[in-house]
């Protein structure tokens, strides 16, 4: 049996059920980096075939009864990271890096639902990254990157004496105030270190897998 944890290959693509609605599998689209749900289209064998060859997520319009490129006209492309089917074959998860909203409305997703959940976290992270690129002078983000891990560093010290003096303090408010700060400077020190959420919780994941 295939590791469904490993990403879909071509070769891979003849075991998939596409018998079960006339040659067509549901594809979600999902932010690699949120994990947010942005959109849902439809592969055939050549669409499916089409991503991953192009690096690009690929459907097939049953409007308009051919392949389209997501972002072909629009320039809103989706850069595929990696495809998985589910459990059943009969359905396709596309990850990937989104250039630019990937609704036609202009909006991240297709999809309403919270864009507070922890996911944001990845968000802030890229907010921070484009922020140390913008030359504004004016940004404290890239004011304090500029200054260098040193700095940062005795930030985040800072700010995790404040988090545990509101733990004990103040009420939930205050703390998620103080808990607020820490984890922007926590970012901005792994932008400036090379490192991200997703490297962390991978570590707390084999933590937890190792028991």
């Amino acid at each position: 049996m295939r590791d469904r944890n490993a990403p879909l290959t071509e070769a891979d693509a003849s075991s998939l059920a596409w018998d079960k609605m006339d040659g067509l599998l549901p594809a979600a689209v999902q932010d690699a980096a949120t994990g947010r749900l942005l959109m849902l289209g439809y592969m055939d064998r050549d669409a499916l075939a089409a991503t991953l060859s192009s690096g690009f997520a690929t459907f097939y319009s049953r409007s308009k009864g051919r392949l389209w490129m997501k972002g072909e006209t629009s320039g809103n492309r989706l850069a595929v990271r990696s495809v998985h089917e589910d459990c059943d074959g009969d359905a396709l998860l596309v990850r990937a890096a989104p250039e630019g909203p990937t609704c036609h409305l202009g909006t991240t997703s297709c999809f309403g639902g919270d864009e507070n959940g922890p996911a944001w976290l990845a968000e802030l992270a890229a907010i921070v990254r484009d922020r140390a690129a913008s030359g504004d002078e004016t940004s404290y983000t890239r004011r304090l990157l500029a200054e260098g891990p040193a700095k940062i560093a005795q930030k985040v010290g800072e700010e995790g004496v404040e988090v545990a003096l509101a733990g004990v303090t103040r009420d939930a408010a205050g703390c998620v105030e103080e808990t607020a700060d820490l984890l922007y400077h926590l970012t901005v020190l792994m932008e400036a270190r090379g490192y991200g959420w997703e490297d962390v919780i991978a570590v707390l994941k084999r933590r937890h897998q190792a028991g």
